[in-house]
């Protein structure tokens, strides 16, 4: 296993870190997965009071005899963001008692998703100033946020200078919050990736064009050296259910270097099969056409379509499509048989794409029962 810093937290951390949301059927398959992933070197293990029972899970595992001291160990836990200092002073304990800990080395503020979020951290009797008080108490070390918000909002988040590191959304086949990756590595701030095998691009179960492309490779392991060979990224959550789902991660681990010759060839391909199977109806993800009348996400619909045209990725389109209108703020906009082809999206398309025809093809291809957030 590597470690990189986290920003400048300076904490050392796994370049893979157990992620614990999906740590629920038991405590004992909980406990199991933490000491498998600690074997493997993780040091790095990630809740959030959210998760179920995760976080006193997580606090039955630091009791059962771990591998690694308490010193050694490197727990985060995630509070969403609240309007008053008083609810998070509140959210903190809780965690703390859950979790069986005196303190947390890393707090996130979670889910910092929207512009109201960021006028709670920034307002000065808002939450972070219970989160200064455990701060200067020594109940919280570092403290950062997590994000499904619009790059915007990332942007202006990391701007604040209130935070040590960030949890976002960045993966091979959605690269629109690089200006975000930048920004944090100028700011100096830790970054963690979230959920790449899950959220980018259902990978553990890929479909057979996209094992075809990648080759020599599997799609996993390449998205992982996408990223493992920035510098600039300190670590990857595993969001492993057991321990069993951790079998693999030991050889990859190791693999910080730059891209090959070969691995850039199987991007390349990757590309070169983007561009040729959509053809004109190809979205290259510029933004230009929001924002929409009805709400529409124009440009994560149409990505959607561009993955399920190019690379047979219709159950991850489905699976992501079909969270609109039931996560809120965690996947925000409707779906896109709401377009009423009022046109206003049109004269602002760089390539001159018919949005209405295609949202409504995606609306076919895509669209099924609906599907909420995994911890909801």
């Amino acid at each position: 296993m590597h470690y990189r810093r986290f920003g400048q937290t300076n904490l050392r951390l796994s370049v893979f870190s157990l992620g614990t949301m999906r740590c629920l059927a038991s405590e004992a398959i909980a406990i199991e997965t933490v000491q498998q992933a600690l074997a493997l070197g993780v040091n790095h293990l990630e809740t959030a009071r959210g998760y179920g029972e995760s976080e006193r899970y997580l606090g039955a595992a630091l009791r059962s005899g771990l591998p690694l001291s308490r010193d050694r160990l490197i727990i985060t836990t995630k509070l969403c963001p609240t309007p008053t200092a008083a609810e998070m002073a509140h959210q903190i304990d809780e965690s703390l008692n859950r979790l069986g800990v005196d303190y947390i080395d890393a707090l996130a503020i979670h889910g910092l998703n929207t512009w109201e979020h960021l006028a709670w951290v920034q307002a000065p009797q808002g939450c972070m100033k219970a989160v200064q008080q455990a701060l200067a108490d020594g109940r919280i070390k570092h403290v950062g946020f997590s994000t499904h918000g619009a790059l915007e909002l990332i942007l202006a988040a990391i701007a604040t200078d209130l935070f040590e590191f960030v949890n976002l959304h960045y993966y091979y086949l959605f690269q629109r919050h690089a200006p975000a990756i930048a920004l944090a590595q100028a700011k100096d701030l830790g970054i963690f990736i979230i959920s790449p095998a899950d959220k980018g691009g259902l990978l553990h179960t890929p479909s057979q064009r996209l094992l075809d492309l990648c080759q020599p490779f599997d799609p996993l392991s390449l998205t992982y050296r996408f990223l493992l060979s920035d510098p600039r990224i300190t670590t990857l959550s595993v969001g492993a259910a057991n321990a069993k789902e951790l079998a693999g991660l030991a050889p990859i681990a190791t693999q910080t270097h730059p891209l090959t010759d070969q691995e850039r060839a199987a991007f390349d391909r990757l590309q070169q099969q983007h561009v040729e199977q959509l053809g004109r109806d190809r979205c290259s993800q510029c933004y230009q056409c929001l924002p929409c009348p009805e709400a529409i996400q124009i440009p994560e619909v149409l990505r959607l379509r561009n993955l399920s045209l190019a690379y047979e990725m219709t159950e991850y389109g489905q699976y992501r499509y079909r969270m609109f209108e039931q996560a809120g703020h965690w996947f925000p906009g409707t779906k896109a048989n709401r377009c009423t082809d009022c046109g206003d999206c049109l004269p602002r398309c760089p390539e001159e794409l018919n949005i209405p025809t295609l949202l409504r093809d995606t609306h076919q291809r895509l669209n099924g029962a609906g599907r909420r957030r995994l911890w909801e």
